[in-house]
């Protein structure tokens, strides 16, 4: 790599923290940003894949660590406050997807919807980035969705929850952008993971949903590593409060 595009995208020097890093999108853009530079602790529910996500990213040479929490209770995002240590990248991936028809929609499951996808992304926010302020950088990331601008396949209370992260992007970038902390959220398309299991087992679901995106085919995890390392570093300097469509044309089409 040369001097100039380490410059723009290397990430050496830096921490980051990557909630539902032991899987699907997270663990991709996990890797991604620590095969740039950054040192990566991933948290997510279950030590035993944690475990494997932390020898994988380890096997590509990142300096990787990991906590596990379930980030729908409060006293666990309180946890990884406290043990996470120094952060300066804050990948918001965790994420349920409770998919019923709106009125089956219990209050349990509204309740659970919000506190992993919304409440544990603002309350890593409000922790780390008046710190990253402090320190005059920052980046956080926040994972969207379709349905954070549009309705479709049973959005209920996740359509919900996922519009309120682009708006606490927005809100987010209002507070810190002028002290260093770029906020921006990522909007993918339908992508292969196993969040979107259910749909997937759903026959000729898939190829419905391919034929949607103008790249005629649906996303993988893999294809978030650019805009990960982009956004997390230097040179999306002058780029915040923005939703960054990574969905093959999705939304358009």
């Amino acid at each position: 790599m040369s001097a100039y595009l380490r410059e723009l995208f290397s990430l050496h020097g830096r921490r980051a923290l990557v909630t539902g890093g032991s899987s699907g999108i997270g663990y991709a853009i996990a890797e991604a940003i620590g095969r740039a530079g950054a040192d990566v602790v991933i948290v997510a529910r279950r030590p035993g894949e944690l475990d494997q996500a932390t020898e994988r990213l380890r096997r590509h040479g990142v300096t990787a660590s990991s906590i596990s929490a379930d980030l729908g209770r409060r006293d666990a995002v309180k946890h990884v406050c406290e043990v996470a240590g120094e952060i300066d990248i804050l990948v918001n991936d965790a994420a349920n997807n409770i998919r019923k028809p709106m009125a089956e929609l219990t209050e349990d499951d509204y309740e659970q919807t919000v506190a992993v996808n919304l409440t544990a992304p603002y309350l890593l926010g409000q922790h780390f980035g008046p710190r990253m302020a402090e320190r005059g950088w920052g980046r956080i990331i926040n994972l969207g969705s379709q349905q954070s601008v549009s309705a479709f396949g049973d959005s209920g209370v996740y359509g919900v929850s996922k519009a309120a992260v682009a708006g606490l992007t927005r809100s987010q970038a209002e507070a810190w952008s002028a002290r260093g902390v770029c906020v921006n959220t990522i909007i993918p398309g339908f992508i292969l993971t196993p969040l979107t299991e259910a749909a997937q087992a759903v026959p000729g679901r898939v190829e419905q949903l391919a034929a949607r995106h103008m790249s005629g085919r649906n996303g993988v995890p893999a294809d978030f590593a650019g805009a990960a390392v982009f956004l997390a570093g230097d040179a999306s300097a002058f780029v915040t409060g923005q939703m960054l469509f990574v969905d093959g044309g999705f939304f358009v089409h």
